[in-house]
């Protein structure tokens, strides 16, 4: 099992200092918002993907991956009735898969429920048809380059599509590719009537990353959620993937955050093994 922190976290840090710092922390890895980087990835060219990765490596950090895929975008949509913004957001999906091959990663989670929600029109069971339609035009890209597309279900108060790892689950199983993996993540899994640890063992065989964070936004050890349960079923189920630090309240101080979160999830690990 290998800890990163997701790096939006870092606000107004050049690319080498937040490398830096994370690396000294101890993670081992980085995982990118597209939207730190530039307002599209195409506009991230390939020499500046080379640096971004010889950079982390410097640092001994891998760049495992990109998330928050569509955040900060405009015209791309996972459930769109429009057939032209579902096909300009499939393409936008492959352009990131190679993005993120090109920065050494093999991991995209598709969170962003702004950009997946169902209008008033628009039924589950056409949502979904939408979503897959939307995720098979991403197939071959995702085949190429070997990068997995983790799905990530996220609470009802976020959006009302795909809210349950069962949800994210029926999805992938109807675009019918190795390459579409379940993500799990803490602040969401919250949410289900399961207990997470239930969750964890219960889609073992379908998970390909896992965020960790607590329902009050900040990271592990910093709210009310018990992180060694959590640990012990990942440990439990053989997860050897990454775990990445996930958290949408910055108000106590990034380099704060990065520290007790990882102090959380190494003394949870060890007291699991």
């Amino acid at each position: 099992m290998k800890f990163a922190i997701c790096q939006e976290l870092f606000e107004n840090w050049d690319w080498e200092r937040q490398c830096r710092f994370i690396a000294e922390v101890g993670y081992q890895g980085i995982e990118v918002a597209p939207f730190t980087l530039a307002a599209r990835v195409t506009d991230v060219s390939a020499e500046q993907r080379k640096a971004l990765r010889q950079t982390a490596a410097e640092h001994g950090l891998e760049i495992l991956g990109l998330h928050w895929l569509l955040a900060k975008t405009t015209g791309l949509h996972l459930t769109s009735p429009d057939a032209g913004v579902r096909r300009a957001t499939s393409a936008y999906l492959s352009e990131l898969t190679h993005a993120c091959a090109d920065l050494g990663g093999d991991i995209l989670v598709f969170g962003s429920p702004g950009q997946r929600s169902l209008d008033a029109q628009t039924s589950r069971e056409q949502g979904m048809e939408r979503a897959a339609e939307v995720l098979r035009a991403c197939v071959p890209a995702l085949e190429a380059r070997n990068v997995k597309l983790c799905m990530e279900p996220l609470t009802p108060k976020e959006t009302n599509f795909l809210n349950t790892c069962a949800d994210a689950v029926e999805l992938i199983d109807r675009v019918g590719s190795l390459q579409l993996r379940l993500h799990q993540d803490v602040k969401a899994m919250l949410s289900e009537p399961t207990p997470i640890p239930e969750l964890i063992k219960q889609f073992a065989n379908r998970v390909g990353h896992f965020h960790a964070n607590d329902g009050n936004l900040l990271g592990p050890g910093m709210g009310p959620t018990d992180f060694d349960p959590i640990m012990r079923a990942l440990v439990a189920t053989g997860y050897t993937g990454w775990v990445s630090v996930e958290v949408f309240d910055y108000a106590p101080g990034c380099e704060r955050i990065a520290r007790e979160s990882i102090e959380c999830l190494r003394s949870a690990l060890s007291r699991a093994s």
